[in-house]
């Protein structure tokens, strides 16, 4: 048998070495020494005797065998050489006994370069061996050469504590959201039952999501990238209680959300509402209504007597229930993360809701996690700018709003001056800060807006610390919270204890919601779904009239007509708020000369324009609720390392 066994793997040597000629790569081992300097390899760490993963072996140490093999490490000499007798030996003894001797191998960058032992690899990966032993020596790259040997670097850190070295990632940060999802600590060691808890647990779910996916250049980070979308979904304890075939089918069932992990673009907005080809209409999305018609419901996180952002879209739902008398059957519930959002969510999927709506950002997990487990129900969270396939986000372009607000105050200032206090820093949030100062500098080009941040010590000091400074007008509450005595609500005067309201953005709630079920009706939502590979947000504004500016009296006229050209401007697309080039802080710019900024990075803004001072603030500043909020749909440069 060894011969034959030979001679199939010298095939395999010989169609690997073929396929690398074609494809322009190197057909043998790749060496080590060639790319890694003899000092760095000198500094190298003894790991000692470990198992490493096969598939992780890939090239020597040095030049002396490496033509002998093809890249994948089978034989490419002939079946009479010395070379092919000593591989049938071994290949005899693994059958008998088992290779028991530990090869001698260099890691670098969590691949293992063989020194001694790699005709026992090339026999061990013939037959498919999962790890081997090894004898390690650890090379370091140079510290902050690239996110390569970043992600390298976290890694060492997780496996110093674990002792996991199968998990590959392709994002900063990955190793600290898993272990977060796990319930670990980074610094926390593992005992040996849990690192083969995890093991047996990661090694299911590879084999379920190369059995979806095939074998077939699938590289491990996308497998690690693939298990913490799986995570953010299922619980680990979901995981580990799954045996081999439930996870398969468990894996198939979010597998557009997994692949999505893969997607460079993983968002597509829509900018407005699109109307059904040809007129025609589609039948419901959900079958399940018929004849009773389409019952939605609405959850929200708090009620509409404490939070005006619920009470904003608890009107636009009696919006909707007008609007559709027969077709439509609308339903609330409130205060949903007092108790458990996903047993609200799982409350109105029995109650039979065909459509869900959660109105807020922080039920967007247990909003991705029902939409998985009922398929039939779509379900829609008001954020932005999150890319998940199975549940859609809805949000406002609020900027636009905002930039002509801006324009308002750059007009009025007799100080140079202006206020800007924001809640959270949230996707969406930035583009309106950015929009309020560029709107301002556009009429006053010594406009400055002053930010600062409600959930960094409470509203009342953000507001302290703003009219402290002598600024009297002060844009403020974007998000339409309850109204309390000494808030602002848009743009106000603000001397001492009088407060004038000057210009408010305006959340058109029920023409947003009645233009979304208008599109579940004709079966515009489906025909986007099943047309687009990617994440789906809809991200409407003036033009679908779900956003406005409301000016008071305190306004004057010639005042009042730019905010009436700058809304019909922007309404019919003539006017953007975002025009190359925009100088950011720092001293950088972005966009081209007189082209508009991509609405995709404008949802994802993280950055200040030049004439704002303030700075996004760090994840622990903020006030629980901020973090909270932060953790679901902040930006970035807000979250904490290991969720960013």
């Amino acid at each position: 048998m060894p011969d034959q066994y030979y001679r199939d793997a010298l095939k395999l040597g010989q169609k690997e070495y073929r396929a690398c000629i074609a494809r322009g790569v190197s057909p043998v081992l790749p060496v080590l020494d060639d790319f890694v300097s003899e000092e760095r390899v000198n500094l190298g760490v003894k790991l000692g005797v470990i198992q490493i993963p096969a598939e992780f072996i890939v090239g020597t140490k040095t030049r002396g065998r490496t033509t002998s093999f093809a890249r994948n490490f089978m034989p490419l000499l002939d079946d009479d050489t010395e070379f092919a007798q000593k591989w049938k030996v071994l290949c005899d003894s693994h059958l008998r006994d088992g290779i028991r001797d530990p090869i001698k191998v260099y890691e670098y960058m969590n691949r293992y370069y063989v020194q001694e032992g790699n005709k026992r690899v090339s026999v061990l990966k013939f037959f498919d061996a999962v790890s081997v032993s090894a004898d390690v020596i650890r090379v370091l790259p140079e510290r902050g050469t690239g996110i390569e040997s970043d992600i390298y670097y976290e890694f060492v850190d997780f496996n110093r504590y674990t002792k996991i070295n199968t998990l590959e990632f392709s994002r900063k940060g990955s190793y600290k959201q898993l272990l977060k999802l796990l319930g670990r600590e980074p610094e926390e060691y593992w005992t040996e039952e849990e690192r083969r808890k995890f093991s047996t647990a990661y090694y299911y779910f590879r084999e379920a999501y190369f059995d979806k996916a095939g074998r077939t250049d699938v590289p491990p980070s996308a497998v690690g990238d693939a298990l913490l979308a799986f995570l953010k979904i299922y619980s680990y304890a979901d995981l580990c209680e799954q045996g081999s075939i439930e996870l398969k089918k468990t894996v198939s069932k979010v597998w557009e959300e997994l692949v999505l992990q893969k997607e460079e673009d993983k968002i597509e907005l829509k900018a407005a509402p699109v109307e059904p080809k040809g007129g025609i209409l589609s039948k419901v999305i959900l079958t399940t209504s018929g004849a009773r018609g389409l019952k939605v419901g609405f959850i929200h996180d708090k009620s509409p007597e404490k939070s005006g952002w619920t009470h904003g879209h608890e009107l636009g739902r009696q919006y909707v229930q007008r609007a559709f008398p027969d077709k439509v059957e609308t339903v609330s519930y409130f205060n949903a993360m007092d108790s458990d959002p996903s047993a609200v969510i799982d409350r109105a999927v029995k109650e039979l809701c065909d459509v869900i709506f959660t109105t807020s950002p922080v039920l967007l997990p247990a909003s991705l996690r029902a939409a998985v487990d009922n398929p039939d129900t779509l379900i829609m969270n008001c954020s932005i700018n999150k890319s998940h396939r199975y549940v859609r986000t809805y949000y406002g372009r609020m900027y636009e709003a905002k930039f002509i607000i801006g324009a308002v105050a750059g007009a009025l200032t007799d100080t140079n001056k202006l206020g800007y206090m924001c809640d959270y820093p949230i996707f969406g949030q930035i583009a309106g800060i950015n929009a309020f100062a560029l709107g301002a500098r556009m009429v006053n080009p010594r406009a400055r807006v002053v930010l600062e941040w409600s959930s960094v010590g409470g509203r009342h000091a953000a507001m302290d610390r703003l009219t402290g400074q002598g600024i009297k007008l002060i844009s403020s509450m974007d998000n339409a919270r309850l109204y309390e005595p000494g808030q602002t609500l848009g743009l106000s005067y603000v001397d001492g204890e009088t407060q004038k309201l000057i210009a408010a953005p305006i959340w058109n709630w029920g023409a947003y919601y009645e233009g979304l079920i208008r599109q579940v009706l004709n079966g515009t939502l489906r025909a986007e779904y099943e047309s687009s590979s990617k994440a789906i947000n809809y991200y409407w504004g003036m033009s679908a009239g779900v956003v406005d500016v409301k000016v008071t009296d305190e306004v004057p006229e010639s005042v009042k007509r730019l905010v009436g050209y700058l809304r019909q401007g922007i309404s019919r697309w003539i006017i953007d708020p975002f025009i190359g080039p925009i100088h950011i802080q720092g001293g950088s710019t972005v966009g081209e000369k007189d082209k508009p900024i991509d609405m995709e990075e404008i949802a994802a803004m993280d950055y200040l324009v030049e004439n704002v001072e303030g700075k996004i603030p760090a994840y622990d500043e903020l006030s629980p609720t901020g973090k909270a909020t932060v953790e679901s749909v902040g930006v970035d440069s807000a979250k904490k390392p290991e969720d960013a």
